[in-house]
């Protein structure tokens, strides 16, 4: 995708040459031209959707999260993931950002595209030492089995304990070597699918032919649908969190090109006061690992600090905090606007340095919002399905972007009146900038509240331990299917 990209800039989008630089308009293209660049995009969003759900979780597979050791270097690996990518950023921003500013788009392609091929061999350089686990099964597969057994059987009784409920002897998980998950009375309604009926099992003799996924599920798998629909509601609430982190490559930026930027004969790109996000992101990280965690699990005589969860709600109060620097800052620019500016260029003499407190809460919250959302989700998610936990993370940062778009739009159409412009008009001296982002504030301390409840209601799971590679012997399947037997 990157080479197509790099490719149709050379030969084609450029035209005229040096064109895109904020001065020289490029000019039309053919249909075959624009086919060829969406294609080009769409390739690169392609492999993106493939490479981030699961470099995360490829990487927290490298650790054994039952070694003390190794447990805890996992948890540090995804505080230093998210650094790695972070300085990805700063590169994007400050490099880049100054290829794009001089309508340098093509070189500014080809060193993406550099960098990936220099990810992609240093990559495959690590691959002798890399553990690997092998999928087994159909995570959709075994998720559609709980919820069509538990419908055939919704007229079966489910009696109080765990007597008459299906689960192999063995400590490894039936269905793909996976380790066991403890069962839960949460959602008892699925527990009908591990109901043990004499409809469940064919026999041949006195031995049983076999069973009918469909009709008969084990604890475990009952538990990772459970584990999933517990999920979901965390999931809901970092969604506004992503629609306050969007607003940095958008609205700050445009923010930004409004106020005072330059300095002597210097011009500061807008876009480029999100490295103080990222060098805000760096500094908490290790303030985080090396202070505070080991200050707080101090406090509380635990080898953890705070939680996943807790943290995650701290990030969400952060943003708030946020929304309201930029709020502000906003207010304070158009006290100092020029009202009669046309393009909204250096459009305040505030300066844009007055934005560097708005970036750093943004970037303080990122740590403990997206750090602890990979932790939460990768911990959470049964071993089958880790790469659905990160897919979880991603998919509420591109949520958060349609969110905040769609609530731009709806703000715009009903703030925009006869003779009102509207909160986020082109030129921003005669908008509302401010109260867009104080509503923002409202919203995520809303969602806070939610938030909070829905983390008081989650219980954890609740795995068994790892067993040698004896427990999955045939002896093993045997005795697990003469125990049915008995119960049935």
């Amino acid at each position: 995708g990157l080479v197509l990209l790099s490719i149709s800039t050379t030969l084609f989008l450029l035209k005229p040459s040096g064109c895109g630089d904020e001065e020289t308009p490029c000019g039309t293209h053919s249909t075959f031209h624009i086919v060829f660049f969406y294609l080009a995009i769409y390739l690169v969003a392609l492999g993106n959707g493939g490479y981030q759900p699961n470099i995360a979780t490829f990487g927290a597979d490298q650790f054994d999260e039952e070694d003390p050791k190794e447990g805890h270097s996992k948890i540090a690996f995804f505080s230093y993931f998210y650094l790695a990518l972070n300085l990805g950023s700063l590169f994007s921003n400050t490099v880049l950002g100054y290829f794009e500013d001089e309508g340098m788009w093509a070189l500014g392609f080809w060193a993406s595209t550099a960098s990936a091929v220099g990810a992609l061999v240093l990559f495959l350089i690590g691959t002798p030492r890399y553990r690997h686990f092998e999928p087994k099964g159909n995570p959709l597969s075994r998720f559609c089995q709980v919820l069509v057994a538990s419908t055939r059987k919704w007229k079966v009784e489910r009696t109080q304990g765990e007597e008459n409920l299906f689960e192999v002897d063995n400590k490894e998980s039936a269905m793909n070597g996976d380790r066991k998950i403890l069962h839960t009375d949460s959602f008892r309604f699925l527990d009908k699918a591990a109901i043990i009926t004499p409809k469940d099992y064919a026999k041949q003799g006195k031995k049983f032919y076999g069973r009918n996924p469909w009709r008969l599920c084990t604890v475990t798998q009952v538990e990772e649908v459970k584990c999933i629909l517990r999920l979901l509601p965390i999931w809901l609430c970092t969604i506004l969190f992503s629609v306050v982190f969007t607003q940095m490559a958008s609205l700050f930026v445009e923010q930004g090109a409004a106020m005072k930027t330059k300095i002597s004969n210097f011009n500061i790109p807008a876009a480029g006061m999100s490295s103080f996000d990222i060098l805000s992101v760096a500094a908490f990280i290790f303030l985080y690992r090396l202070v505070l965690d080991p200050v707080i699990a101090r406090i509380k005589s635990k080898p953890k600090g705070l939680t996943e969860l807790q943290r995650m709600g701290i990030g969400l109060f952060i943003a708030i905090l946020a929304m309201v620097a930029a709020g502000v800052v906003e207010v304070l620019r158009l006290k100092d606007a020029k009202k009669d500016c046309p393009n909204c260029v250096n459009a305040s003499s505030l300066s844009i340095f007055w934005q560097v407190p708005q970036y750093m809460l943004i970037g303080a919250s990122e740590v403990f919002m997206y750090v602890g959302q990979l932790e939460f989700f990768n911990g959470q998610a049964p071993d089958g399905l880790k790469s659905f936990g990160s897919a979880l993370c991603m998919t509420s940062i591109s949520l958060g972007n349609y969110v905040s778009s769609l609530l731009v739009s709806i703000v715009m159409r009903i703030s925009t009146r006869d003779d009102m412009p509207g909160w986020i008009p082109g030129n921003l001296n005669k908008g509302h900038l401010d109260r867009f982002f104080f509503m923002l504030a409202a919203l995520t301390t809303a969602d806070l509240v939610v938030y909070i409840i829905c983390a008081k209601w989650y219980k954890y799971i609740k795995f068994e331990g790892r067993k040698g590679a004896d427990d999955n012997s045939d002896d093993g399947q045997a005795e697990a299917t003469a125990a049915a037997e008995h119960r049935v």
